[in-house]
């Protein structure tokens, strides 16, 4: 037997059967909004019972409460090995795309199963940190930054190095993946970009233009200010660090010594605000002139809520990841918005990216070989840019075609030009995303920059000492 399963904290149903067997209405994702109560659990059982009918395939559902998984079967006469994968990666839309890699990679394996499990948000975290502690990690994950580099200390990534796919990387992916003694513990699937969203219907209505540079976007956010509307939609996580972070390390990234100032930072010579006060000042500023409003951003999730209220199409603008583009279209199908690169400098633009959805491999795994296997087959050419293109987001590999996401094409000849600042670098061996989070939370909730600073510095040397 073939088996796939995959698990989800909120109920969103997976099968390897061909989508051609599914009518047109009858999406997983569909099915999964519709759960919640006993009665749409029975359904949905008779909705698959139809669809599937005549398939040789035997489903399963567990109830709603707790996790759900859907499984799969196939008839084969060899053993069966199951590769576990843990991901962040949620959203139905998402997880329609890890199917389809996940299918292609066991029609060529066919005595390979992959599981397939995903929670939300910071909760995704802090369970992959359990589980690694525990000794119970999985066969293969998404990890971010912050705890590759408690990983990597800790021994407990295989390396990569050896995957035929490292050679069709970007130089500038590859100066995050590689570590000094040529040992590679993570490859990215994405390049994510943060910027500003923008209506355009809004702006045209009030004859505004697209900021293209500091003074440009104060100026359209006076503007809006002095007729009652807060012009800025920002989320309690990513709005404000991203901005800070890009304003802040711009100037060591275009002169070319971020390695110098990595190293300094990580040795303890210098200190993190020296690098992102200017940021975070810019940031604190946003907040006193109205331009944000503080109270509700602060209960404001990321690319949830912030969503939500800019789908409303009454703001000028949002501050967020690109990747949300895709679910904002379908949250607003006649919203008119493009996402343009950050403009937080008096002589231009700037574009914040990670190299992202990071894959590691357990180095405890006691399939090692058949999950590095599997990561193989997920970072060939045709899965990363499918994959890529359905986040939203840019491929990290080489020649790699345009992304056909119409409203983030603005963002890419800031990208071309190299006016871009990565977010969570792999110089540093400070836990940046986490630590900038709480600032920005801080700052939020009414800190003084020179508190929140202090705080900042006092975390980022505890998080160096061994």
């Amino acid at each position: 037997m073939n088996r796939v399963g995959i698990t989800h904290r909120v109920p969103i149903f997976y099968s390897a059967i061909k989508r051609a067997a599914i009518p047109s209405g009858h999406g997983w994702g569909r099915l999964s909004e519709r759960c919640g109560t006993g009665r749409d659990i029975d359904l949905m059982k008779k909705s698959l019972c139809l669809l599937l009918a005549g398939c040789l395939a035997c489903v399963h559902l567990s109830g709603c409460s707790g996790k759900n998984q859907v499984v799969n079967y196939q008839d084969t006469d060899l053993p069966v090995t199951t590769i576990t994968f843990f991901g962040n990666k949620y959203e139905p839309e998402n997880v329609r795309v890890i199917e389809e890699i996940i299918t292609g990679f066991m029609e060529e394996n066919p005595n390979l199963r992959i599981s397939y499990e995903s929670l939300k948000g910071a909760e995704y975290f802090e369970a992959l940190r359990k589980r690694m502690a525990s000794g119970k990690g999985n066969d293969v994950f998404m990890v971010n930054h912050d705890v590759l580099l408690e990983l990597e200390r800790s021994g407990q990534v295989a390396d990569l190095s050896g995957l035929e796919s490292i050679g069709r990387y970007s130089d500038a992916m590859l100066s995050q993946m590689e570590i000094e003694d040529g040992a590679v513990y993570w490859v990215p699937t994405t390049v994510s970009m943060f910027g500003l969203y923008c209506n355009l219907d809004v702006l045209k209505k009030h004859k505004q233009e697209i900021p293209r540079n500091l003074g440009e976007w104060e100026q359209v956010c006076d503007y809006f200010v002095g007729r009652g509307i807060t012009p800025i939609v920002a989320n309690n996580d990513i709005s404000l660090k991203t901005l800070a972070i890009g304003a802040g390390f711009y100037p060591v990234y275009q002169e070319g010594r971020q390695t110098e100032a990595f190293e300094r930072l990580n040795s303890g010579s210098d200190k993190l605000s020296d690098y992102l006060r200017p940021g975070f000042s810019l940031a604190e500023s946003l907040l006193e002139r109205g331009y944000i409003d503080a109270a509700k951003a602060a209960a404001t999730r990321k690319t949830s809520d912030d969503l939500e209220e800019f789908a409303r199409g009454e703001a000028p603008f949002m501050l967020t990841g690109a990747w949300a583009a895709g679910r904002l279209e379908e949250m607003a199908p006649d919203l008119d918005f493009e996402v343009h690169p950050l403009p937080v400098l008096e002589d231009g633009p700037l574009l914040v990216i990670n190299a992202d959805t990071r894959l590691s491999v357990n180095r405890s795994s006691e399939h090692l070989d058949d999950a590095i296997k599997f990561v193989e087959y997920f970072t060939r050419e045709e899965n990363i840019l499918k994959f890529a293109d359905q986040q939203a987001s840019l491929s990290p590999l080489v020649n790699s075609p345009p992304t056909s996401v119409k409203a983030i094409r603005p963002l890419i000849p800031c990208y071309e030009e190299g006016r871009v600042v990565f977010g969570a670098d792999a110089g540093l061996s400070i836990p940046i995303w986490d630590l900038t989070a709480e600032v920005s939370a801080g700052l939020l909730s009414g800190q003084t920059l020179d508190e929140a600073m202090a705080w900042m510095d006092e975390q980022a040397k505890e998080g160096l000492e061994p």
